[in-house]
């Protein structure tokens, strides 16, 4: 078993959710991903040019969180 920090014992723990976990949780619900992964995995970089790419699951929420805070 991997032992816990004090840190990540108290976050198991805490009894409410902050308003980026609840958007965040709200955002995994609403959006179809692997719809999107797969319409956008054509056309993403590969690795081998250069510098290898983030992870396409990575970077489509960030891209996302990105937009609405654009927006506001």
């Amino acid at each position: 078993m991997k032992q816990q920090s004090f840190s990540s014992l108290a976050y198991d723990n805490k009894k409410i959710t902050t308003k980026r976990e609840r958007f965040l949780n709200e955002m995994k619900k609403v959006i179809p991903w692997e719809k999107l992964l797969k319409v956008i995995e054509p056309h993403y970089p590969k690795a081998g040019n250069g510098r290898t790419p983030m992870p396409m699951e990575t970077m489509l929420p960030i891209y996302f969180i990105t937009t609405i805070v654009r927006l506001r």
